[in-house]
């Protein structure tokens, strides 16, 4: 939709048309989340012989319908509101570190610090995924909180260091022409595993919860176990990506 606005590049000109654009991105992603961990505690539920969480996902349902909602009002009013003959702005003017807000911050923070926190939350989201594997217990919901700070800081860091990389240009910062086919879709090996590992993440830190329920005994550490699997699975791909990223770019960024 890009090509449709004056002054639009990419998906940040095109949110940008009007004030609706950013808040339905941003619900859309919060529901994405919700509707995966409903669906993974639906799961749980079918394991036990007598439902035991029917009534927890069905108040989970009431709880995610107004997001929903919100989520289709935003998207709506964003569409209704489009108009092709407004002057948008580009991402090079919103991911700049001289911008106030969350971009400007993202943008403006050090390289060497981002990829240092990355390399941080990865080593304990390993030490946290490992310990649920090995011992299960509270470890399921550190590995949760482990996984949610991962997903943030990863965001991070393709703002500020990552997508620098895959641009091959030091002043580029943009998380979304990274979706772009001039640089090989290359957003879409970061996101998909990033997103699956966080999902299953945060799945394992919920489900984690109802392991006392007598008829989930018997199936949940196995149901676990693969959850976590998968979640680190997510996240090693994420840092392949990453580290592809850098040793394949043409930027030198230190030394």
């Amino acid at each position: 939709m890009a090509t449709l606005f004056v002054g639009a590049m990419c998906a940040v000109g095109t949110l940008n048309v009007n004030p609706y654009g950013f808040p339905a991105l941003y619900v859309k992603i919060a529901v994405f989340f919700a509707a995966v961990l409903w669906l993974i505690l639906d799961r749980v539920d079918r394991a036990g012989r007598d439902y035991p969480l029917t009534r927890v996902k069905y108040a989970a349902i009431l709880a995610i319908a107004p997001l929903v909602l919100v989520g289709a009002g935003l998207e709506l009013a964003y569409f209704l509101g489009l108009k092709t003959d407004v002057i948008t702005s580009c991402c090079s003017k919103l991911f700049t570190p001289v911008n106030e807000g969350l971009a400007g911050d993202l943008t403006g923070l050090a390289p060497s610090l981002a990829l240092g926190l990355l390399a941080g939350v990865g080593a304990a989201v390993t030490l946290t995924g490992a310990m649920s594997l090995w011992r299960g217990g509270a470890w399921h919901g550190l590995f949760g909180l482990s996984g949610l700070a991962m997903f943030l800081t990863a965001l991070t860091a393709i703002v500020s260091v990552i997508s620098l990389y895959v641009y091959d240009h030091p002043n580029h910062h943009c998380p979304f022409c990274l979706l772009q086919p001039e640089y090989n879709y290359y957003g879409y090996a970061l996101y998909l595993p990033l997103f699956t590992g966080t999902a299953f993440a945060l799945g394992a830190g919920v489900t984690a919860q109802f392991g006392q329920v007598e008829s989930l005994k018997a199936r949940l550490p196995g149901m676990l176990r693969a959850q976590v699997l998968m979640a680190m699975a997510g996240f090693a791909l994420f840092g392949l990506a990453v580290v592809w990223a850098i040793a394949s770019s043409r930027l030198i960024l230190f030394g």
